[in-house]
């Protein structure tokens, strides 16, 4: 069991270093797309304790963050970079709800819950990354304005319904800039067992464009034990960015 241990919040240089291309061979590819980032701000004081002692929160703005995520994926193939893809396993939607937390300087991103619309995929993920998915049907259609609805299958009563629209091409988000903070993410954290695990992520930086929310219902926040938002959601939207994933590994005590 790792230690807690309260450390400095990242630097800009330590959220760049994080961006580049691991070492190694990745275990997976992914292509993720049409996704909608979604984030209010909290108080630090009502997430804290949703998050294991051994990671800090990531704050922004003296702030933690909520992120809901609905987007789809597909090319999913297992590495060396010429396996096939398995039919049924090579294209899925998912929605996930998170915080940004760290250990010891390296950013990352705590999931609270994952849903994905195919079952062997949730399990498979519960199994070996440790992460909290959950089987949904999920539908998602539209091209520049877009409808999304989930529905747990299993493990909760869990619901989600929103609806936006994507506008112009936003800069290349810079570091130290709330953009910048709330999308370039490249690794996650797991815990089991009371150890910490992280796995890392690399892609080109999101390109990110404007979305305006037409509507949003979800019960996510309640079934995932956070605080319901009073103000509507900071939003961005992404295309497309092309993923290779890593596998879990336990954090190192430096």
């Amino acid at each position: 069991m790792k230690t807690p241990i309260t450390s400095r919040q990242p630097t800009d240089a330590d959220r760049l270093a994080v961006r580049h291309r691991p070492a190694g061979q990745p275990v997976m590819h992914q292509d993720w797309g049409k996704l909608l980032f979604m984030h209010w701000r909290v108080h630090p004081n009502l997430v804290r304790h949703l998050v294991p002692d051994a990671l800090d929160l990531d704050l922004y703005g003296d702030s933690a963050w909520i992120g809901i995520t609905p987007f789809t994926m597909w090319d999913i193939r297992a590495f060396p970079p010429y396996a096939p893809n398995l039919p049924g396993l090579d294209s899925m939607h998912e929605l996930n709800c998170r915080t940004y937390v760290h250990y010891r300087g390296i950013p990352g991103v705590w999931f609270f819950s994952l849903d994905v619309n195919s079952l062997v995929a949730a399990t498979t993920a519960r199994a070996f990354f440790h992460l909290p998915y959950h089987h949904a049907e999920i539908e998602f259609s539209g091209k520049r304005s877009f409808k999304y609805r989930a529905s747990r299958s299993s493990g909760g009563n869990a619901e989600f319904r929103a609806a936006w629209t994507v506008g112009d091409e936003l800069p290349k988000a810079q570091p130290g800039t709330r953009e910048f903070f709330l999308t370039e993410r490249y690794c996650l954290y797991a815990e089991s067992d009371g150890d910490i695990y992280r796995a890392r992520i690399y892609h080109e930086p999101w390109p990110l464009r404007e979305a305006t929310l037409k509507s949003v219902e979800t019960n996510l926040f309640e079934v995932n034990r956070l605080p319901v938002p009073k103000t509507k959601p900071i939003v961005h939207y992404a295309e497309e960015v092309n993923v290779d994933i890593w596998y879990l590994e336990p954090v190192e005590d430096d």
